[in-house]
């Protein structure tokens, strides 16, 4: 797949990103390049390869999943003007 100019430049419009035409007419090559790249990446074969999240082999850190309400109410309303048992006070509004 290789982009032209027009496509360079229709992208710039969809990402509301101004581009001059000499920084199109680069932009063209460099995303050919980059293009170019994935498509061999696309060649490489991956069968039964595991996804990593590092290179060296370890376990991922994991927590016991617990719902709760965080023990955090004291602290959340600690700089509200008025609190009333850990619920702000806000006056009444009329119109």
């Amino acid at each position: 797949m290789s982009v032209d100019l027009q496509t360079v430049k229709r992208v710039a419009h969809l990402a509301r990103i101004a581009v001059t035409d000499e920084d199109a007419e680069r932009m063209t090559g460099e995303l050919n390049a980059i293009l170019g790249f994935v498509e061999q990446l696309n060649e490489v074969n991956v069968e039964g390869v595991e996804p990593m999240t590092s290179v060296t082999p370890m376990e991922m850190k994991k927590r016991e999943d617990q719902v709760t309400d965080g023990n955090k109410a004291a602290d959340i309303v600690a700089n509200a003007p008025a609190t009333d048992e850990n619920f702000f006070l806000v006056p009444k509004v009329v119109e």
